[in-house]
């Protein structure tokens, strides 16, 4: 059997994905009833390490344009907040939702011990992890697991990319990851992907290759459902054509629809700008406030807003001076954003960045990241933090 190498390769990455998943997908064979009131948590990824300080501005600061002369955004152009603060100018969407009581700011957010490695930070704020701990599970793949012990169905989890996050990976549960529900089912039913499945059914029970068979199975009974659940509320509002905008369009149709999935999870990147940071930046966050109206407006007409939580986080910030190179080196404490109509503390929710007391150049973090995970997982999701994280951590009340 003949297979070119574009079509080996699109099967092969639905393949991996899936393997991922060895009890998710059955649960999805039958529909599950639409609760209105269940809370859902939408994470965004920053990637490579966005810069906090050229996010939401320290504007009556002298330090930061001291220390930026070439890429500090003068007081002028910023989105003003307060007299404190003020946004990027090309979040005038946030900005709106800001002065509606709809977005949150957490500052100085990271964790003891900072790394500067993205592929170690990231691990970190994906395990919550401490510095010095190496998970091999994610926190929302942990959610799963707490959340699937002794249930008849398993909670959902869904990742708009080709490969799984270690976030959603379980010891147990896994997520799933997918592009676009309709190209996750056509694949699923590409000729060549069904004479595998066919020729595993030949295989024994004790063979090793039948686990991996077992999973394609599911899979595609499970790219059936989630293509189905897809296609009840498409969204009719017009969002970009952008990556994040594509993502969050299939997100908002598949919260508005019946699907029983709790937690989404997108990326948008890559914000490690060692070079040209004003323009990498400006155009990233186009992005992403052109794709954040249509989807909090999709939200809002499907009255699900209330009950969906935004939050967005990055492995790490920057660097407080800039470099020779127009840029920003990889830094240490950050801002996240917490967008939702469910908001009960809103707008600046802690002090802004002091930057005259850094530690070799870089910002002190003063709030755990795990904080805010655990806030979320106890007061949103309603799960059992302290299991899933493995410690207890004082909460917020920002919800």
């Amino acid at each position: 059997m003949l297979i070119n190498r574009r079509k080996f390769l699109h099967l092969g990455s639905l393949a991996t994905g899936t393997l991922m998943l060895p009890k998710f997908l059955k649960a999805w064979e039958s529909p599950l009833s639409f609760v209105q009131n269940n809370k859902v948590l939408v994470v965004l990824q920053l990637s490579g390490g966005n810069d906090g300080l050229n996010t939401v501005i320290p504007i009556r600061n002298d330090i930061y344009y001291r220390e930026r002369p070439g890429i500090g955004i003068a007081k002028d152009k910023t989105l003003s907040l307060d007299g404190e603060a003020g946004l990027h100018p090309s979040l005038t969407h946030l900005k709106s939702l800001y002065d509606e009581g709809n977005l949150s700011i957490l500052n100085n957010v990271g964790y003891p011990n900072p790394d500067r490695s993205h592929f170690r930070s990231m691990d970190i704020w994906q395990t919550a992890s401490n510095s010095n701990e190496y998970l091999n599970s994610g926190w929302l793949g942990r959610y799963l697991d707490a959340q699937c012990m002794g249930c008849e169905k398993p909670t959902q989890v869904l990742e708009m990319d080709d490969m799984l996050s270690l976030a959603l990976s379980g010891e147990n549960m896994k997520g799933i990851a997918l592009r676009d529900p309709k190209r996750l089912y056509e694949t699923s039913q590409d000729p060549f992907f069904k004479d595998i499945l066919q020729a595993g059914r030949q295989q024994p029970a004790e063979d090793p290759t039948s686990y991996l068979y077992k999973v394609m199975s599911e899979t595609v009974s499970g790219a059936e459902y989630i293509f189905e659940q897809s296609k009840m509320r498409p969204s009719t509002t017009v969002y970009p054509n952008s990556e994040i905008g594509k993502n969050l369009k299939t997100i908002a149709s598949l919260i508005s629809s019946d699907i029983n999935t709790r937690v989404y999870y997108v990326s948008l990147g890559s914000f490690d700008t060692h070079v040209s940071q004003q323009q990498k930046q400006e155009k990233l966050f186009n992005d992403l406030n052109e794709a954040i109206k249509p989807f909090t407006d999709d939200l809002k007409a499907n009255h699900r807003f209330d009950n969906t939580m935004l939050m967005t986080f990055s492995e790490f910030g920057r660097r407080v001076g800039e470099n020779a190179s127009g840029g920003t080196d990889h830094g240490t404490a950050n801002n996240m954003f917490l967008i939702s109509g469910g908001l009960k503390k809103k707008g600046i929710l802690n002090e802004m960045p002091d930057l005259t007391r850094l530690t070799d150049g870089d910002l002190n973090q003063q709030l755990d990241f795990k904080r805010v995970y655990a806030t979320l997982l106890k007061k949103w999701l309603e799960a059992d933090d302290n299991q899933i994280l493995g410690r207890r951590y004082e909460y917020m009340d920002f919800i």
